[in-house]
């Protein structure tokens, strides 16, 4: 073999020596912490299966480089070594033994080089786009044959000679029959892995450390609002298999055409289940929505379109509802469901201010939340300001009327005189009686028309900018309530009938979380940035409008903010003496992010 290729064989064996090895400073396992162990120079993924644990690693340039320099004092860079000769090698190195304290022998199956992975730095999964001109590493697949099912793995990382310390950092995920079983971490010292090979679900490292984020098969979660407590389950079918028959089959999948039934079936079990108090009441909640969901370290998401799912892993959200007036004192749930295998159920309480974690057990099996909140949102409609007065001109109606009679009394009169006729006593009477009723009515009894001489007024930006926010602040405010008949009530309060759908569906839309299954943000603030007057020749006002929309969402357990931005073209005319949005064109939504200039986007609209 020449010297360049068994240089680059062994090396790549060499560093095979540690793939368990590890970073002191990884100490927590939160998912909001980024350890770098998917981006470290050398990746190790250990598939544990029926009949065999399989390494596979990418081994980079700086740790080639670093082992070959540790190793030159003990082997012959030059020697022919065969793949049996460097499993023989990694045995020694490498220590990996199950639970009779043999030591497994391990067969090189594959040496090769290949573009490195390009990987999300906190999931470890790879990116879709990879570069084209990746680094290149050595490939090396090890195949560690496995006569029986083991009941633990321990694993041992080579050292550096007379130390204490490893040789190499190395980032490393472990699956079991397909599950994770960590998340990607850094080793320092021996491992030891429990394996559970009726449910890989419960394969843990005993080190808390290595263990993956969302390795509980069972949570709950409550979400306190001032109109509205949400109940969340996070529920592996499997688990409830203890209390309910699934019919899960044999196979280990659950298909598509058998989702829907499996769902009703759980919603129906859990509906009757962890009961909910409100203040102290007892109270009866509605199913919002059931969903099966996938979880990574950066998001949690329903799974849709619909597929076919592995019964070990698949994982339901289930959100139950409870409507009440405002925002309540205490709310509290008493979990009923343990097991063998569940005696710990983590749980969350959160408002706005927060999630308030606890461990539920059979001995305190009660979450609760208290209204610890000094200053809580409680939402409320704001007063529009009116249109401002049309010039108007006051005219006396009883006066003007006393007027005409008069008037039609005097030529009346003038006739009679003409013909040589007296004057009728009842005709001067009357005269005076009118006269004296138009005089005495002349304060009162007046109705105003609009001057038409009269230019009408014009809204002042600031006045602007007070309608616009308070109505687009209603808007939101609307949807506070899940009730479609009061959104409607409440929406045509600020916006004209005939626009009252698709302004509905559209703020509807901008508010639901996309990949949540219509989830809806629960609005804190609303206010506009950024307002220009537009020109429409006289019609009724119309303005370039940028305004903000930020609010806080609750699920899994978690309370994330948003802040979105829209910009749109919003026409708001007098109707009977209120004002009403009667026009509303969206041109752009998004999360916060560099500003644009409003006078920007009228130049290109005029383009």
């Amino acid at each position: 073999m020449p010297y360049r290729q068994c240089h680059q064989t062994l090396t790549s064996a060499v560093i095979a020596f540690v793939v368990f090895t590890a970073s002191v400073n990884d100490a927590d396992a939160d998912a909001i912490v980024v350890t770098k162990a998917a981006s470290a120079s050398t990746i190790a993924e250990i598939f544990i299966e029926e009949s065999e644990v399989r390494v596979e690693l990418e081994i980079g340039e700086s740790d080639r480089k670093t082992l070959q320099e540790l190793l030159s004092k003990d082997l012959r860079i030059g020697s022919q070594f065969s793949p049996e000769m460097l499993g023989d090698l990694f045995r020694e190195q490498l220590i990996v033994k199950a639970d009779s304290g043999e030591t497994l022998s391990p067969k090189v199956v594959e040496v090769t080089s290949r573009p490195r992975l390009v990987r999300d730095e906190i999931t470890g999964d790879p990116l879709p786009e990879q570069p084209e001109d990746g680094e290149e590493v050595v490939l090396l697949k090890l195949r560690y044959p496995l006569q029986s099912r083991p009941k633990t793995l321990r694993i041992t990382p080579p050292y550096r000679p007379g130390t204490e310390y490893v040789a190499a950092n190395i980032g490393f995920v472990t699956f079991h029959n397909g599950l994770p079983v960590n998340d990607f971490r850094y080793l320092s010292a021996e491992i030891t892995l429990d394996l559970d090979w009726d449910d890989p679900w419960y394969s843990r490292f005993r080190h808390p450390n290595f263990r993956r984020k969302f390795d509980e098969p069972l949570s709950a979660y409550l979400y306190v609002e001032p109109y509205e407590v949400r109940k969340e389950i996070i529920v592996r079918p499997k688990d409830l298999q203890t209390w309910l028959n699934l019919e899960l089959r044999d196979d280990g999948l659950i298909p598509v055409d058998q989702q829907e039934k499996l769902k009703q079936q759980v919603s129906d079990f859990l509906s009757k289940k962890n009961p909910v108090t409100i203040d102290g009441r007892s109270v009866e909640g509605r199913l919002d929505r059931i969903h099966f969901i996938h979880r990574t370290l950066r998001t949690t998401g329903i799974i849709e379109p619909a597929i076919d799912l592995d019964a070990t892993s698949a994982t339901l959200g289930v959100i139950f509802v409870y409507p009440v007036d405002t925002l309540p004192e205490l709310v509290s749930m008493k979990w009923e469901l343990f097991n063998p295998k569940l005696q710990v159920i983590p749980g969350v309480a959160s408002d706005e201010a927060g999630g308030f974690p606890v461990k539920l057990t059979p001995e305190d099996p009660v979450l609760e939340w208290k209204n610890y909140l000094i200053n809580p949102t409680i939402p409320q409609m704001l007063t529009v300001s009116p249109p401002p007065d049309i010039p108007q001109i006051k005219i006396p109606v009883v006066s003007f009327f006393c007027g005409g009679v008069l008037i039609i009394m005097l030529v009346v009169s003038g006739q009679r005189w003409r013909t040589g006729r007296e004057f009728s006593r009842i005709i001067i009477a009357t005269s005076a009686i009118v006269i004296a009723v138009g005089l005495i009515s002349l304060p009162f009894a007046k109705v105003s028309i609009a001057d038409l001489f009269q230019k009408p007024p014009v809204l002042s930006d600031q006045a602007a900018e007070e309608i616009l926010s308070s109505l687009l602040h209603n808007v939101y405010r609307s949807f506070d309530h899940h009730d479609d008949n009061l959104i409607y009530d409440r929406l045509s309060k600020s916006i004209s009938g005939e626009l009252l759908s698709d302004v509905y569906l559209e703020t509807r839309k901008s508010m639901e979380i996309k990949n949540q299954g219509g989830l809806r943000i629960s609005v804190k603030e609303v206010g506009v940035t950024e307002l220009q007057p537009v020109e429409e020749g006289g019609g009724d006002p119309t303005f370039l409008c940028r305004w903000r929309v930020s609010g806080w969402i609750g699920h899994w357990g978690h309370i994330h903010r948003r802040d979105n931005e829209h910009i749109a073209r919003i026409t708001i005319t007098d109707r009977n003496g209120m004002w009403k949005i009667t026009s509303l064109q969206m041109l752009d939504e998004q999360a916060l992010g560099p500003s644009q200039n409003l006078e920007s986007r009228r130049q290109d609209e005029g383009a």
